[in-house]
């Protein structure tokens, strides 16, 4: 996932193979002996977390591990990792370990796994540190700090640091955030050995869930299928105006399945693309700025996306298909904009195109139908091939599917050793003739199928993402272990050097898994400090009333504000804890004063709008990584081109605070296919016309007043509803006494909005508005249950009288004593076709002016100037 691949001339390999591994694997490659072991502990690392996330510790009754201890041995790996991969300082040698970084690694690894080395003993005197556990908890987090310094950079060692002493100190806090303080001994017993501080939720989804889609891109990588789809992009995009770009985008979109790091993203494709982007006629800065910017989206970009949005799981509680879902459009809609606003710049900059074989029409009009029809038919055929293989052997299909598996990996393999092996393009070279689509994909079908099964296991059979992320690694383990053997069997080439370089390519893959999880497994460690702070000082209920103060209660001053400081931790701290930092202080402030406004917002859509920022973070000037990345290729300043990245992603970080009010882009609340596509054509122009306002070009160049206009017209497309409610007012309130029977008719896994009144632990009186999910239908009391949620009536009043612990009703700020007081139904109101329709119809008033603008430029140029 960090390999970088061939080197095109005028590109410096070395710099930029150094730069991925300071940011992503560590910078030391020892030699020798030294190289073997440490080599070694990142495929023990490895395999331990495939055994870990497997069905055999409980087939073969061995091995079987609780969460509390697997989580201990992961950052026992991290920790001695860490101080043997990344050197103490930048003058610190990169060819050998020293002596006093062995002595850490020993004793780090000792330390990050004591949970499980003396579980029993633990687990028998809860709360009662011994002098060795005490010594061991200021060891372990003064060596976390360390790692965090070595592999994350100072800045997230600062924060961590800042709530150390918050804790020691809170008492001398002002009175917003004061609290009592705590004791050493309660400090090191709640952070090192609970799993409220460092080994707590988030280390558990880098141990339950991250490690092994790390690794599942990591080998499909190593496999080449990330050049594949290079060159499958190159194909289908080069021949286009400003194709090279397009090309980056979607590369870009497509390595979002092989790779969660913006660093990664950018070099592996942009050694390629940017070269190609200068060559057409683009400028360094533009040309790193676009690769950049595709390559921060590619961990908002489903199925695989970036590790925090695995940490939703836990944090939302919700599946991580039900993420996918709802991330879905945005994602999408972000690419398509970029795309159209590369397009845009071609058409600005009048952009070359590649040359391509001359083909006639007939003949592409042929292979296009060919191709979309053969992909649907390869689509259907796979997928009602299993439904029918599992509708007629029932319990044996397994194995009935794997036998399958195996045979059509086979043919693919075949079908694929008929054609040679393909190809890195030059950029640089003076002529360049682009490859047919289907002669490239050819080339690599099998590539297809670990896809397939990672899809297949989240979305239809509904596993866990780590039991998901199992089969599809295991299907691709199987991909790097056989493919080149049976490419050498199938044209008789020499067996025993493919099967050598197999086992290496193996064991590579196995430790550059590892490596490429050394700084989410230290960040996740590191933040649960932060976490854990919170836990233990009530930081959390405190910095409700702290941003109701600094906000005034405005919901809009309140996400900028949340937007700003997810952008200003993104500067100097990973994705990962990024969104952990935010999400845990910010986000459930944003659904409480939200409720508190009437403004109901679902969970999803605050922590979609943290991790959206976070993410931005990596291209924001001035400490922009995937810009400093991009310009190390282009050869220009990373701070223009942080800058030209941050224009190019305003399209971005529009869409969290449009699906903040409107929710329907995450397909919340909708329900039929109609529906989907409506809300899905409606977003997608609003985007469109967003990109192309702040391009300042639509036909032809915009008029000031032109892009002001689409910007109006935007707004109105993404929210309708805001100019319905100055009409009418959005819902009618119905008395308390009608709420079961509403929770009753509501829709399988539909929502209720419904209003709560109570006293808070602070002993305010509050009133919310909330939203909360209904999964199958069912009794209304119990359907309410299935969220943590238990009513009790007295007459016609309705009380809530438990709140189950992490449930999505605690999570959302329901608690124990507060009335249901009324539920909300939405009331009638003009369609929203109405202000759609004159948004449309204004869209098309602006393109006419500009088409007979165009028109007449165009006149005078052919003209020439009159005398």
């Amino acid at each position: 996932m960090s390999e970088v691949k061939a080197q095109p001339a005028g590109v410096d390999l070395e710099e930029l193979e150094q730069l991925v591994a300071e940011a992503d694997t560590g910078g030391r490659h020892p030699g020798g002996t030294v190289g073997r072991i440490l080599l070694w502990v990142a495929v023990a690392w490895s395999l331990f977390q495939l055994w870990y996330a497997s069905p055999l510790p409980f087939v073969f009754g061995f091995g079987i591990l609780n969460d509390t201890e697997a989580r201990a041995i992961h950052l026992g790996f991290a920790l001695i990792l860490t101080f043997l991969a990344y050197p103490a300082l930048r003058s610190s040698p990169r060819d050998r370990v020293p002596l006093l970084d062995w002595v850490l690694a020993v004793v780090g690894g000792f330390a990050g796994s004591y949970l499980f080395l003396f579980y029993v003993e633990l687990s028998g005197r809860p709360g009662q540190p011994t002098t060795l556990d005490l010594v061991t908890g200021t060891v372990g987090i003064l060596l976390l700090l360390e790692a965090t310094r070595r592999a994350l950079g100072l800045p997230m060692v600062v924060v961590a640091c800042f709530f150390i002493f918050y804790t020691f100190a809170g008492q001398y806090m002002p009175d917003v955030i004061q609290h009592r303080g705590a004791s050493l001994n309660k400090f090191l017993n709640h952070q090192w050995l609970t799993t409220e501080g460092v080994f707590g939720i988030a280390l558990g989804v880098s141990t339950s869930f991250v490690f092994l889609f790390v690794l599942f891109g990591t080998l499909l990588e190593k496999a080449g299928a990330g050049n594949w789809m290079m060159q499958i992009s190159i194909a289908l995009l080069g021949h286009l105006r400003g194709g090279p770009a397009k090309v980056a985008v979607v590369s870009s979109a497509l390595n979002g399945v092989v790779s969660g790091s913006s660093v990664s993203n950018v070099v592996s494709g942009g050694i390629f693309t940017i070269p190609l982007m200068k060559r057409t006629g683009l400028s360094g800065v533009k040309a790193g700025a676009i690769e950049a910017s595709a390559s921060i989206n590619g961990q908002i970009m489903p199925p695989v996306m970036g590790a925090a949005a695995f940490l939703m799981v836990e944090y939302v509680g919700i599946p991580y298909s039900e993420i996918v879902k709802h991330a879905l459009l945005p994602a999408v809609f972000s690419y398509l904009a970029l795309l159209y606003m590369v397009h845009l710049e071609a058409i600005k900059m009048g952009l070359k195109t590649i040359p391509q074989r001359p083909t006639p029409a007939r003949e592409r009009m042929l292979r296009m139908g060919l191709g979309l029809s053969g992909s649907i038919l390869a689509v259907c055929t796979v997928y009602y091939g299993i439904v029918a293989i599992q509708a007629v052997f029932g319990g044996t299909a397994p194995p009935v599917l794997a036998i399958a598996g195996v045979a059509l990996y086979v043919a693919s393999v075949w079908y694929s050793s008929r054609y040679p092996d393909l190809a890195l393009d030059d950029p640089n070279a003076p002529i360049l003739e682009l490859p047919r689509a289907w002669d490239v994909t050819r080339t690599g079908l099998d590539f297809l199928i670990p896809i397939a099964v990672l899809l297949w296991c989240l979305m239809v059979e509904q596993m866990s993402p780590g039991l998901s992320a199992f089969w599809a690694t295991l299907s691709i383990l199987g991909i790097v272990a056989t493919r080149k053997p049976l490419m050498a069997v199938f044209r008789n080439e020499n067996l025993a050097a493919s099967v050598r370089a197999a086992w290496d390519d193996l064991i590579d893959g196995l430790a550059l898994g590892a490596r490429n999880m050394i700084g989410i497994g230290i960040a996740t460690a590191t933040a649960g400090i932060v976490v854990g702070t919170i836990t233990l000082t009530g930081l959390g209920l405190m910095m409700t009333e702290l941003v109701e103060f600094i906000s005034g209660g405005n919901v809009i001053l309140m996400l900028i504000l949340i937007a700003a400081i997810s952008l200003v931790l993104g500067m100097g701290i990973p994705t990962t804890a990024n969104y952990i930092l935010v999400a845990t202080l910010m986000a459930p402030v944003v659904v409480d004063l939200g409720a508190q406004a009437g403004l109901p917002i679902p969970l999803i859509a605050v922590h979609l709008f943290v991790f959206y920022f976070g993410i931005m973070a990596d291209i924001t000037p001035p400490v922009g990584l995937a810009a400093f990345a991009a310009a190390a290729i282009s050869k220009e300043d990373p701070i223009a081109t942080g800058f030209q990245g941050a224009l190019y992603s305003l399209r971005t970080a529009i869409l969290p605070f449009v699906f903040i009010f409107n929710p329907a882009m995450l397909l919340i609340g909708v329900d039929t296919w109609p529906q989907t596509i409506w809300v899905a054509t409606v977003s997608l122009i609003a985007i469109l016309l967003f990109s192309a306002a702040t391009m300042n070009w639509f036909v032809t160049k915009s008029r000031l007043w032109e892009s002001a206009a689409l910007l109006l017209i935007c707004f109105t497309l993404f929210r309708p509803d805001w100019w319905l409610n100055q009409v009418s007012p959005p819902y009618e309130e119905l008395p308390a006494s009608e709420f079961l029977s509403a929770v009753g008719q509501t829709p399988a896994d539909g929502r209720i909005n419904f209003v709560v009144e109570g006293v808070d632990l602070m002993g305010e009186d509050v009133r919310k508005t909330v939203n909360v999910p209904l999964g199958e239908p069912g009794e209304p009391l119990e359907r309410l249950r299935g969220i943590g949620l238990t009513i009790t009536q007295a007459g016609d009043a309705l009380m809530i009288s438990n709140v189950d612990f992490g449930s999505y009703a605690k999570r959302i700020g329901l608690d124990v004593g507060y009335d249901v007081v009324a539920v909300l139904r939405k009331a009638d109101q003009p369609s929203s076709l109405i202000p759609i329709g004159l948004a449309l119809a204004a869209t098309a008033g602006v393109a006419g002016l500009q088409f007979a603008r165009a028109r007449k430029q165009a006149d005078r140029k052919e003209t020439g100037p009159v005398r």
